[in-house]
């Protein structure tokens, strides 16, 4: 987004984190797009290797040509073999793995759509189960885990109440898994708006208002874009020192009244 009026800017990786991943493996699970595709590019400039999986075959092999990946993989993370194949297939141990595949789903109690609610759970606490059971052979020692949720639907808001039971349940499972998992580390980011693909494809015709609305009322005067968190996200790789906890990135929209 082109903002004259904005003077700060999304940084991704600064030169200090120049070389931290190199020699190592980062394993993003949808990385095609927005986030985990960012976080891909952003690890790849820290001197990681990268893997990538998504849904959409032509969009993965897109992406692992665009980053230059070692490998990538095209299936629906959901898929519980699918995925326990992906990683008894990896030639060895990695060090990272992040976690973007799925969406947010919003609506109302009366309209609430049941095979969505499930599929929603199957991508968000489901999926992150799989991932953690994998992990225990997949992951080296000492490596990481990375989950996402959100931080907004942390507050109760008609129309929220699914993205808010993730959003509540996800930090104390990453807590419990990190204990779980140790030496391997496990955390969470916790994201509000981020200028995304998704969130394109979620607000439709309201998008350019929502980027203005955010743009003038959070506290960095600015949406936040995937580079952010892809910075974050990197940080939580090369940081040894972090496990068990949710670290938010959204701007400080969770502190206004009006979410």
């Amino acid at each position: 987004m082109t903002d004259s009026t904005n003077e700060t800017r999304p940084t991704g990786v600064g030169s200090g984190q120049a070389g931290a991943l190199a020699g190592q493996i980062v394993v993003v699970i949808g990385g095609t797009m927005g986030i985990g595709y960012e976080t891909a590019r952003s690890a790849r400039a820290a001197g990681a290797d990268v893997i990538v999986t998504g849904r959409d075959p032509d969009r993965v092999q897109k992406a692992g040509s665009e980053l230059g990946a070692i490998s990538t993989a095209a299936f629906d993370a959901t898929d519980d073999e699918r995925l326990a194949d992906f990683f008894r297939g990896l030639p060895k141990q990695v060090d990272h793995v992040m976690v973007t595949a799925g969406g947010s789903y919003y609506a109302p109690l009366a309209e609430m759509d049941l095979e969505k609610v499930r599929r929603s759970f199957d991508e968000h606490f489901v999926l992150t189960i799989n991932v953690a059971r994998a992990a225990i052979t997949a992951v080296r020692p000492g490596g990481s885990l990375i989950f996402i949720s959100g931080t907004a639907a942390r507050h109760p808001v008609v129309g929220l109440s699914i993205a808010g039971f993730f959003s509540v349940g996800l930090p104390a499972l990453t807590a419990d898994l990190a204990l779980e998992l140790a030496p391997i580390r496990v955390n969470l980011l916790g994201a509000g708006f981020v200028d995304t693909p998704l969130s394109a494809s979620l607000l439709g015709d309201g998008l350019d208002a929502r980027r203005a609305e955010l743009a003038r009322t959070l506290p960095i005067r600015r949406v936040v874009q995937p580079q952010d968190v892809a910075a974050l996200a990197v940080h939580l790789m090369t940081n040894t020192a972090l496990t068990g906890g949710t670290y938010d990135v959204d701007g400080g929209q969770q502190l206004l009244v009006e979410r």
